[in-house]
């Protein structure tokens, strides 16, 4: 089982669009995939066209439910846990020390029959961002092709470092490029640069900006239901390839 965390402190970089499509992606090849979104605002969630379900994977955090019971299947070979409404909670839990930072690797560490584990992650690194990066083994790093982008990138892969030189436990790192648009030469010159900086960690298909991405989310529906012919579903499935494959430039 391999357990990815779809993350960065930017917005707007396709973040849980990444985390919704490469799930059902994924699940397309034949995976089994269990998709958690760990972001209070639900819109891995909202995604996959689910609202306002009552428990979900706050109610498993803070030790109220069992991750079976507030599972729901939303697509072939996926899962999803929502957010549930009290998941901005956690972040507040003063009890428990260490331990509160560890909730989320202990819950995954039950699972026995998934493929892959796809976890949307907050925008902030306080103690859900946390519970992210020491439940997860890989991090998927989305990062749109401008210069603010590569300057986020750098920033965060620094941080991370630190991090893992606190905990002992490092985390092999996967960078997307999204909302590429391959005719500008500013975004070529980015992607380049960042091929540069972190070798051997570049996913080989970037995603270009598309309406469709966009628009998807609002009627519930991954690309591959919204768009199934667009040339964003095919970067998604070959995403979704290059990441079981670990094709990485």
């Amino acid at each position: 089982m391999r357990v990815i965390a779809v993350m960065n402190q930017k917005g707007g970089v396709g973040k849980t669009t990444t985390a919704a499509n490469l799930s059902h992606g994924l699940a397309l090849e034949g995976r089994r995939v269990l998709a958690i979104d760990l972001d209070p605002q639900g819109h891995l969630a909202a995604s996959f066209g689910v609202h306002g379900a009552e428990q979900g994977l706050d109610a498993v955090l803070r030790g109220e439910a069992d991750l079976d019971v507030v599972r729901i299947k939303v697509r072939e070979g996926v899962d999803l846990v929502p957010p549930g409404p009290r998941l901005n909670e956690v972040d507040g839990l003063t009890e428990g020390g260490v331990a509160r930072g560890w909730l989320l690797h202990n819950t995954l560490a039950q699972l026995d029959d998934e493929d892959f584990v796809i976890v949307d992650c907050p925008p902030s690194s306080g103690l859900l961002g946390m519970n992210a990066l020491l439940g997860a083994e890989e991090l998927l790093i989305p990062v749109s092709g401008d210069y603010l982008a590569l300057v986020g990138l750098s920033k965060l892969m620094a941080l991370l470092k630190r991090l893992e030189a606190k905990t002992g436990r490092e985390t092999r790192k996967w960078i997307l490029i999204t909302r590429f648009q391959e005719r500008r030469r500013h975004a070529q010159e980015v992607r380049e640069k960042i091929r540069a900086y972190f070798p051997g960690q570049v996913l080989g298909t970037p995603v270009r900006e598309a309406v469709a991405l966009t628009e998807s989310p609002s009627f519930g529906k991954t690309i591959f239901e919204y768009r199934p012919n667009s040339r964003s579903a095919d970067e998604y499935r070959a995403l979704a390839v290059d990441l079981m494959n670990g094709w990485a430039c």
